[in-house]
């Protein structure tokens, strides 16, 4: 079974892991965290990713977290998405990174492949192609 990594969660919260920038077959991101590689214009410009106040890897290590920015970057991933990169880090704040890999295991990765995030298919990391699973069609048939 596919695993996700601990070095794809970015400062931010974001499982990279589940991004379609990740795990689409063209121009692949990396990940925040991807060292050496062409980097994604996301990246390069990310504020979040280059906060110099952070006083460890994530922003809920930070005297200002959750920061307006975070903030803004959560309700528009709560609006559209129905995750929260807020829950996300807090998660690990609490839990710790080993722990918070595990529950992203069970809630976005099953044998038909990793749920993505934005389009809600399924893709297969290996090849990073489309399962053909689009799962919100899914459960409205069995509705």
């Amino acid at each position: 079974m596919i695993e996700l990594k601990s070095k794809l969660i970015a400062p931010c919260g974001m499982n990279c892991g589940i991004c379609k920038g990740h795990l689409r077959a063209k121009n692949r991101c990396p990940g925040c965290f991807a060292i050496g590689t062409r980097e994604a214009p996301t990246r390069v410009r990310c504020v979040i990713r280059h906060w110099t106040k952070r006083n460890g890897r994530f922003c809920c290590h930070c005297p200002d977290f959750p920061c307006k920015r975070l903030k803004q970057l959560d309700i528009r991933y709560r609006t559209k998405y129905g995750m929260s990169e807020i829950e996300n880090l807090e998660f690990v704040r609490d839990h710790g990174i080993r722990a918070f890999i595990a529950h992203e295991q069970r809630r976005w990765v099953s044998p038909e492949g990793i749920l993505c995030v934005h389009d809600r298919q399924r893709y297969f990391a290996e090849s990073a192609r489309p399962a053909r699973v689009n799962v919100t069609r899914a459960k409205r048939r069995e509705s």
